[in-house]
Parts: C-alpha cells; structure tokens; sequence
C-alpha cells in the first residue's frame, strides 16, 4: 500500500514532518508531496544537513549546477528539483527568493521504445490470464503503470466502451477507449473480484481504501462492489494510515516481474517495462492514421508536443509527413 499517504505524528517538530502536513494542507497530491520531500532531503544532504532556513539563493544555485553539470541530469529532472526548493523557501518558509542563476541542464531527446503489434502479441502470448487482461488494458486504453492498478470496477462503462482514469498525472480524470475484444474477459474479472470480495466481507473484512474526503462523503462506500479495485492484492494488508486491515490492488512489481519474464520467454531483447505498451499504444493509433489531437487526449498529455514525440518514432516528421520518394 505504497501509494496510500502514512499519517504525520501529532505536533511533530522534525522538519520534513511540518513539510509534509504544509503540502497536504495545500491540497498538492501525494505523488508531488513524495516528490518533493525527496529533493529537498537531497538538496539539504548535499550541503551537509544545513537548515534550509540558514542557506540561500547561492546554495540553491549551486545544488541545481551541479545536477546539470556533474549529475548530468536532464532538463525536466532538474526543473523538478527547482520546483521543489522554489515551494519550499516561497511557499512553506515564505523567503522571497532573488532570480535565480545556475548552470542548466543539457537538452536531450530521449525517443521511447516502442513494440511492434505483432512484438505485443508474443508478449500478451507469455502471460497468464490476469495479467494478459492487464497488459491488454495498458496496449489497448494507453494507460499509465499506476492507472491500471488504480483501476475500480465503477471505472468500467461497457455500454459507452469507455474506462476512466480518475486522478491520473497531474491529478486529472480522463477517458480513454475499452476495447471490445476484452469485454468478455473483464466481465469475468469482475465476478472474481465480487466473490472474492463476498469472501472478505465473510470473514470480517471487505473494506477497501478511500481518500480522505471520499471516505468522509461516502461512508458505506468502501464495502460495495464498484468501489473495489478491478486487479486486488493476494492478501489482506494494514493501511499505512489508519492501521485497517484492507485488500489493496495488486502491487506494481507482481506486474514488472510477468512482464519482464514474457518478454524473455519471447525473445525480445528491447527494453519492456509498462509504460512500453502506453507508447506502443500511440504508435500503432499513428501507423493506423489517427490525428495527434485525438491521441493527445486519448494519452491525456497537456501539450501536444509531448505526443508528437511518436511522430518521430514512425521515423515522420512533426506533422506526420512521408517524404514523396518514399512513396
């Protein structure tokens, strides 16, 4: 239940303490709150545990050089790491900081690497019912690791054939295609999950995780059947926060190790992980001649230029152009 916020100890004075309850106080999402408190216990390390209180803008701007110019970081992981410190001294320590003047980081294009289909079905080809059904899910929807696994049965609307991420990156919901040639195997997933969940309830479990503000409006919630996750855990774990016993979704390496054998077992010397099967998924509505409008929101990328990068995976230009002697 690594994704499930842990509680704060009450009036604590240790730093990253008061850190973490100001992030949550102002609404920022978890995956942002463990973003953060990471560059910022890197930034105060790096200048050999000083107080973040007694340093400045020439401390910043050496940390932030040396991630572009010794730790040959790329550009978005050193804007991260500024971001990070510019929430910590202007938002939680409220010190106005002066322009701020390091050495940036080298751009460079980094393509992904994508599957072929016919590279996809030999994987899906290595994998056990479950998770052939999700791996399906991340090449037929285009969805994120961390979607997948967050996935309720209420997500699934088969009559529209649509499946909805709720509070993907950047916290935002969106809808993406369910494919029709997994209907008959999601229907059976879900009557697992259902007796699978009659059973917990039996032995005295059968509540699964809500946020906060969910738990609080929807009280009765967490015991029925659409609110549980659509792959759940093995086994019955203690919420990090609350201390209830619980059938969280299905952990992320349980997936990375199928996945990582099948490609294996197929062959496949390119590197898979799951996002692999997310940028598969855009590269094959490409190649089938799908608009970067469409795609884009399919993805839910805010900027187009993000999902232009598969332009150049097909080996086009940035508006998808084939040269005339190709022809």
């Amino acid at each position: 239940m690594d994704d499930i916020r842990p509680t704060i100890p009450r009036n604590s004075s240790k730093f990253t303490h008061q850190v973490r309850q100001d992030l949550r106080d102002k609404g920022y999402s978890y995956q942002t709150e463990k973003t953060y408190l990471h560059w910022i216990k890197r930034f105060i390390h790096f200048h050999k545990m000083q107080h973040p209180q007694s340093m400045g803008i020439t401390h910043i701007n050496e940390f932030l050089s040396y991630l572009g110019s010794q730790r040959d970081c790329s550009p978005g992981t050193q804007r991260i790491a500024l971001n990070s410190l510019v929430y910590l001294y202007r938002k939680f320590l409220g010190v106005e900081l002066e322009k701020l003047d390091f050495e940036m980081a080298k751009n460079k294009r980094r393509l992904p690497v994508v599957l072929s289909h016919e590279e996809v079905q030999r994987v899906l080809g290595g994998l056990s019912a479950e998770y052939f059904l999700m791996v399906s899910i991340l090449y037929g929807s285009g969805l994120r690791q961390n979607e997948l696994l967050n996935l309720r049965i209420k997500d699934l609307d088969f009559e529209l054939n649509t499946l909805t991420v709720r509070s993907g990156k950047g916290d935002k919901d969106r809808t993406t295609l369910l494919p029709l040639s997994l209907h008959e195997s999601l229907h059976e997933q879900i009557a697992k999950v259902a007796r699978l969940h009659q059973r917990d309830i039996e032995d005295g479990f059968g509540e699964v995780y809500l946020p906060n503000a969910l738990a609080r409006k929807y009280p009765s919630a967490a015991r029925e059947t659409g609110w549980q996750f659509l792959f759940p855990s093995r086994s019955i774990g203690a919420c990090p926060r609350s201390g209830v016993l619980r059938r969280h979704h299905l952990h992320h390496t349980s997936l990375r190790k199928h996945v990582t054998r099948a490609r294996i077992e197929a062959g496949i010397i390119k590197h898979v992980t799951s996002h692999t099967f997310r940028h598969s998924f855009a590269t094959r509505l490409l190649q089938k001649g799908y608009d970067l409008r469409t795609i884009q929101k399919l993805l839910g990328h805010s900027d187009i230029r993000t999902t232009e990068i598969y332009t150049h995976v097909l080996g086009r230009g940035a508006m998808g152009v084939i040269s005339p002697v190709d022809d």
